[in-house]
Parts: structure tokens; sequence; C-alpha cells
């Protein structure tokens, strides 16, 4: 087996340079089980980030699903076929009664191309309002929602961004009612710009979970304001559930549903069919029409019978093994033992997350709140180099991002809490 050196010069070589890669010392990966994975040299890791495999690694129900399809039929979708028809209906089932029908695509990046052309379609007009820390994709139209890599010759006019929600340092210094108010207007300030300008005002397009932000801790109804402005103005609210669909929050199936409130569009992608690349655009039939008559679209993968296969069997994993009561009851479990770390270690500045989403904010200091994001590296890493695979997040870089697959038990908690405790104690 070829050593780590020798793969990145070759993949240097074949895959261009630059190319993003998990820790100092990269994971060369050959297999995966559950919440297990393992590398080239037999070593196992827990894996507490990988929200693509949601229902667990290669899990056998997804595994023969996609077996028993391909062996049967897979091709585009210009053919009459159920399993599309199937896993439609099974879908919208869980949303809303006005999210009632989809489009279905290869990626998350489709996805929000589309929903954002569906805005378009719906309203005439071109302009957006995102996060300015957001992510959304890395298709052209979607790269221009984020400011982290700003796009060739600049941003084309029709975005304004926003501040970043975070519940440690509110924004204008104070939380609850007063921290929604200061957000939503933000967002009414940019509605008011776009509708100046000549793009006008289309869409909001969040993370109702705010991942990528650092998924701060909001109070029930902080959207309800931004929600109402949005309304007003005659735009539309698409809810990017990437990262926070599935039940992975623990307490509703969906991000906007854990947030209170309903979008005009949802978009969805990695988790949707455990690692194969199935993404979709949910949405009221009117909208789904509308865009279709702005926009002639087809995807020649996007809701194949396979992939229609793999994801009806991620929603079948998903309710009978009752993952969101297990994302619900382990994330509870998960986030009072980071309560106990933080008694302990005054480098945990704040905890948050919901469900099998949560992490810790690192800071040099509690009483300034000053960021620790070389620490926040350091203890990423030293958790990988002990056998436990996490990320780091958000506004700052200093928040650890743990989003496990949804069987990951109080078993599995306690190790990852302990190896943070000895990391921790090193540092």
């Amino acid at each position: 087996m070829a050593d780590n050196a020798a793969l990145l010069a070759r993949r240097d070589r074949l895959l261009g340079r630059n190319m993003s890669l998990f820790y100092q010392d990269p994971v060369h990966l050959v297999r995966g089980e559950g919440v297990w994975l393992w590398d080239a040299d037999g070593r196992r890791y827990l894996d507490c980030y990988n929200n693509v495999p949601h229902v667990g690694h290669c899990h056998p129900r997804v595994v023969e699903a996609i077996t028993r399809q391909a062996s049967t039929l897979n091709t585009h979708t210009r053919y009459l076929h159920e399993g599309i028809l199937d896993y439609v209906e099974r879908l919208t089932a869980t949303f809303d009664a006005s999210l009632n029908a989809a489009i279905l695509t290869c990626t998350g990046s489709e996805a929000n191309d589309i929903a954002l052309r569906m805005a378009q379609a719906m309203t005439g007009k071109t302009g957006v309002i995102a996060t300015d820390h957001t992510y959304h994709g890395n298709t052209a139209a979607v790269s221009q929602l984020s400011t982290r890599m700003p796009p060739v010759g600049g941003f084309g006019g029709h975005v304004r961004h926003v501040p970043a929600p975070d519940s440690y340092r509110p924004l204008g210094g104070a939380a609850g009612e007063a921290f929604a108010a200061a957000f939503a207007a933000k967002v009414e300030e940019a509605i008011a710009s776009l509708e100046e300008s000549p793009h006008g005002f289309s869409a909001l397009i969040i993370d109702p979970f705010f991942a990528n932000e650092g998924f701060p801790d909001l109070p029930a109804g902080f959207l309800d304001k931004t929600v109402a402005a949005v309304r007003k103005a005659g735009g539309l609210i698409i809810a990017d559930e990437v990262q926070p669909g599935f039940g992975r929050t623990g307490t509703h199936m969906w991000g906007h549903q854990h947030a209170g409130f309903v979008p005009d569009i949802v978009t969805l992608g990695k988790p949707m069919a455990n690692g194969h690349p199935v993404g979709g655009v949910v949405a009221n039939l009117d909208t789904l029409n509308g865009f279709r008559k702005a926009f002639r679209y087809f995807n020649t993968f996007g809701g194949n019978p396979v992939s229609c296969a793999a994801a009806m069997a991620v929603l079948e994993v998903i309710e009978e093994e009752q993952l969101i009561e297990n994302a619900r009851v382990v994330g509870a479990y998960a986030r009072a033992g980071f309560e106990r770390l933080a008694a302990k270690h005054a480098l945990i500045g704040d905890i948050r997350g919901s469900g099998l989403f949560m992490g810790t904010e690192f800071v040099a200091d509690r009483k300034s709140k000053e960021p620790a994001p070389e620490q926040a590296t350091r203890i990423v890493n030293a958790m990988r180099e002990r056998g436990v695979l996490m990320g780091k997040i958000g506004v700052h870089q200093c928040s650890t991002k743990i989003r496990p697959p949804m069987p990951f038990s109080q078993a599995h908690a306690d190790l990852m809490l302990s190896t943070l405790d000895d990391v921790l104690s090193g540092l």
C-alpha cells in the first residue's frame, strides 16, 4: 500500500494542487462500517464528523437497495419509472403540506443553483441575500454567495451579505429578542439596498441551523421577524437543509422545523442517499412549474432509479431504526458531557448544537471571548492522532464540528468525550 507522501504527490499530479484534505497528516481510508472507519494500516477511527453516510457507513439496507436496482435497471430520467415518484411522495410527506413537489439533482450545489432560479422565476428579480460566512456550493451562481473565497472578477452586485448570527457574541451585544430584531434589521437593510438596485430582491437563502457559521444556539422564534420582512418584500425563503436535514437536530426531521418556520424552497444534498450522489429541491408545485416555465432544465442522472433506491432506503432506515430519537437522546447525553469538560477546561468558552450536530467553541479567554483558532486546529489534529475524527468550523474557525453518522451511541460519545478530555489536558 502506498504511503501518504506518495499518494499526496500522485494526487497533485493527477488531480491538481490545493484540493482540500482534512488534518495535517491526512488519513488514508480504505473501509467503513457504521460509525467506524479504517485506514490503510488497519487502524480504526471513530467517525464524529461525516454526515454523508447518514445512517452509517455501508449500511447493509442501503447497499442492498443499490445493488438490487443496479442489477435491474439504471438509465437517465427521460423514461417513465416509478422509483422517483415513490420516493418524492415519501419525501414530501415529511414536509409541510405546501412543500409538495420536488426536482432531484446529483448535488447540493445543483439544488441551490436551481433554488436561486426558482426565486427569479417567481419574482422576476435576481437579488439575493446570504450571511457573510455561509457556504451553499460551488457552481458559478452559488459561489457568489460565499465571502470566504470571492469569485474571480468580484461579486456580481446582485448579492447582499448580512452578518452571520453568533449567539456567543450576539449582534449589538444583546441576546434574546434584541438579537433577533438586530439580525432582521440587517436583512431589511439588505432588502432595501437590492430594491434600490437594478436587481431587485428575489430571495433570502440560509441554512436554518447556520452550520457553517458555527451553528449558534438561537432562541425559539429567532427568525420570525426575518421571515416576515422577506415575505413583506415579496421575496422567497430558501432553506438549505444539506447539513441539518434528515433528523440530525434530534427534534425534527428538518432544520427549518427546528427553527420554527416554513420556507418556500428547500434544498437537499449530502446525506440524502448515504453517500450516493443525490440532491434535491422541494417546493410548492406552483413554484416548481413556474421554474420549469421560465427555465429549460434537464438533469441526466438526477433522480435515476439507483439514486432513488438508495435515497428511499435512507428514509426507511431513519424511521425503522428510530434515528431521530437516537439523535435527541445521544445529543443531550453528549452535551451534558461537554458541560462537564467546560467546568474542567477554561479553553472551552461555549457549548452549542442540537441532536447529533454539536460542538464547543474554544477561546483564549472566557471574559473577552477571544477566539482560539490555532488551539482548535491543534485539538482537531490531536483527536485524529488518537483515533477520533472531527472537524472545525465557524466564523472564527475555533468551533469543533461534530456531526457523526446517526447510529452514534452513548458509548461512542463517551469515547469521544474521554479522548477530548485527554487532549485538552495535554495542551
